[in-house]
C-alpha cells in the first residue's frame, strides 16, 4: 500500500499547493517574534530621575531648561558611575526657600550645604524618552525594576504550562483546530494586553497568551513538514524557523514608528486574527488523518493537493496508509517519551540542548537589545547574525551530519559567552560582536534541535515530544515508536 510520501512523489512534493501553505504558514513564525522577544521594547527602561513638584515650580521660576533642571537638582553618577544615585535618589531640599540661586542653586543653602542628605524619591520619576513603555507607566524602576523580570518570566512560564497540554491537544485533536484555537487566544490575549488597566492584569494575560503562543507557531511547523515530500521536508522546516528571524529584524522598525508600548502592542496583536482565516486555507494533516485512522479524510486531503498541483491523482490513493509502525497508540502520552532506551536518550538529550541554549539565547537578545546606546539599531543588527545560521545549517547538514554541526556550535555559543565576561565595558564594540557570534551559535543549535527531532520521534508522539523538552514541538517521522527498532 503506498505512503503518504509515495503518493506525494506522483502528485508533487512541492508543488503549488506547499509554497502557497509555506508562504501562508510563515506568517505565523514572523508572529511570534514580538511575542517572545517583545519586550525589549514593550519593556524598555530609558534614562530617568526623580521628579519633585517644588523642583518644577523652581524650574518654571527660573526659565530652566530641561537640561539646567536635571544638573542643577539631580545627584550625579557616584561612585564608579552607579546609576542608582543618579535614577533612584533625590536632595532631601527644601526647593521653596527664597534664598535658593537660579544659578546652581545648591551653592546658596544655607551653611554652604552643597552636597545636602539624599533620599528615595517620592513622587515619581521623570523619563527621558519621546513615547512610553510598561516601565514608564507603572514606574518599574528602581525598587520596582525587578517587576519588568516578572513580566517577561510570565511569558516563559506560559510556555512551559502550555507545553504540559497542547502538544497533547494536537496529536489528539488534530493539527489544524490546535493551531486556529491557539490563534485565537493568542491573538485576543494580545489585545486584552494592550489595554490591561494595571499591571498585574497586564501579567495574567501575557501569561495566557505565552501559555498558548508557540502552541499556534508549533502547529504551523509540524503542518508545514507533514505537506511536503521527505525531499523538502528538512528545507521548509529551517526556512520556517528563517521567518522567526524576519519577525526579529522587523520588530525594531516598528517599534520605533510606534514608540507608544500599547498602540506597539496592539500593532502586533491585530494581525494574528487573520489566521483564523487558515479555517478555509489550509487542510488537516494527512499524515494526522493517517494516524488516527481516518483514511477516508486523508484521501481528500491528498486529492485536493493532486487538484492544487495540478496532478492526477494516484490510481492506488485509496489504499494509502500510514508509513509507521502499525502498533502506533492513537492516544499520546509523557509516559511514551521513555518507554524504550533510545528514546528515553533522546529525550533527556535534546531537553538538556534547548533547555541550555535557550536561555543563552534570550539572554543574548536582552543584552545586545536592551544595553546599547541605540537599542532599535543594536537590535536589528544582532538579528541578522541569524540569517547565517540557516544556510550553514544547510550547507552542513548533508556533508558532514548532525552531530558535527551541533556539538561545534554549541561550543561557539559557549565559549563566546564566557569570553564576554572577560572584556572590558568600555569595548563596547567588540562586547557586541561576540555576543552576535555566541547568537549566531545559539541559533544553529536551536534550529538543528527541531531538525534533529524530525527524525527522533514517532508520529504518536510527534507534539508531545518536543513539547516537554523545549516548550514547543517540532513535527517528526520515520522511526517508530515503542517496537524491536527501538533498542
Amino acid at each position: 500500500m503506498p505512503t503518504v510520501d509515495d503518493v506525494l512523489e506522483q502528485v508533487g512534493e512541492f508543488g503549488w499547493f506547499q509554497k502557497q501553505a509555506f508562504l501562508t504558514l510563515c506568517l505565523i513564525s514572523v508572529a511570534l517574534a514580538p511575542i517572545y522577544v517583545g519586550i525589549v521594547f514593550l519593556g524598555f527602561t530609558p534614562d530617568h530621575w526623580c521628579w519633585n513638584p517644588r523642583v518644577a515650580e523652581l524650574s518654571q521660576r527660573c526659565g530652566w531648561s530641561q537640561a539646567e533642571e536635571h544638573n542643577y537638582t539631580v545627584p550625579g553618577l557616584g561612585a564608579e558611575n552607579e546609576a542608582f544615585l543618579h535614577q533612584c535618589m533625590q536632595y532631601e531640599v527644601d526647593w521653596n526657600q527664597s534664598t535658593l540661586s537660579c544659578v546652581d542653586p545648591l551653592s546658596s543653602l544655607p551653611d554652604n550645604r552643597s552636597h545636602p542628605p539624599l533620599g528615595p524619591c517620592q513622587h515619581g520619576w521623570v523619563y527621558d524618552m519621546p513615547g512610553s513603555s510598561i516601565v514608564t507607566e507603572f514606574n518599574l524602576v528602581c525598587a520596582d525594576a525587578w517587576k519588568v523580570d516578572l513580566f517577561q518570566s510570565c511569558v516563559n512560564l506560559g510556555f512551559f504550562l502550555g507545553s504540559l497540554g497542547i502538544g497533547y491537544i494536537a496529536d489528539r485533536f488534530g493539527r489544524k483546530l490546535c493551531l486556529l484555537g491557539t490563534s485565537l487566544v493568542t491573538a485576543v490575549t494580545g489585545v486584552l494586553t494592550a489595554v490591561a488597566p494595571d499591571y498585574t492584569s497586564m501579567l495574567f494575560f501575557r501569561l495566557v497568551q505565552g501559555m498558548v503562543s508557540k502552541g499556534s507557531w508549533m502547529s504551523g511547523y509540524t503542518l508545514i513538514t507533514e505537506f511536503v515530500g521527505s525531499g523538502y521536508r528538512r528545507t521548509v522546516a529551517i526556512l520556517y524557523q528563517v521567518a522567526f528571524t524576519v519577525g526579529l529584524v522587523g520588530l525594531p522598525g516598528l517599534a520605533y514608528a510606534i514608540p507608544y508600548w500599547r498602540w506597539l502592542q496592539l500593532a502586533v496583536s491585530l494581525p494574528t486574527f487573520l489566521f483564523l482565516l487558515y479555517y478555509w486555507c489550509v487542510p488537516e494533516s494527512p499524515r494526522w488523518l493517517l494516524s488516527q485512522k481516518r483514511n477516508t479524510q486523508a484521501v481528500k486531503v491528498m486529492d485536493y493537493i493532486a487538484q492544487k498541483n495540478g496532478k492526477l491523482p494516484s490510481a492506488d490513493l485509496k489504499m494509502l496508509s500510514v508509513e509507521e509502525d502499525v502498533r502506533e497508540k492513537l492516544s499520546p502520552s509523557f509516559v511514551d517519551l521513555f518507554c524504550s532506551p533510545a528514546l528515553r536518550k533522546h529525550t533527556l538529550i535534546l531537553m538538556y540542548l534547548w533547555f541550555s541554549c535557550a536561555v543563552l539565547y534570550q539572554g543574548l537578545i536582552m543584552h545586545v537589545g536592551a544595553t546599547g546606546e541605540n537599542h532599535y539599531l543594536d537590535f536589528f543588527y544582532s538579528s541578522l547574525v541569524e540569517f547565517p545560521a540557516a544556510f550553514i545549517i544547510l550547507v552542513t547538514i548533508d556533508r558532514v551530519g548532525r552531530i558535527c554541526p551541533l556539538a561545534v556550535s554549541h561550543l561557539v555559543a559557549g565559549a563566546a559567552c564566557l569570553i564576554m565576561i572577560f572584556i572590558p565595558h568600555d569595548l563596547r564594540w567588540l562586547h557586541t560582536m561576540v555576543a552576535c557570534v555566541g547568537r549566531l551559535g545559539t541559533t544553529i543549535v536551536l534550529q538543528m534541535i527541531c531538525l534533529v527531532n524530525t527524525e527522533l520521534y514517532p508520529t504518536f508522539i510527534r507534539r508531545v515530544g518536543p513539547d516537554c523538552w523545549r516548550n514547543d514541538a517540532a513535527s517528526s517521522r520515520d522511526q517508530g515508536g515503542c517496537s524491536a527498532r527501538d533498542h
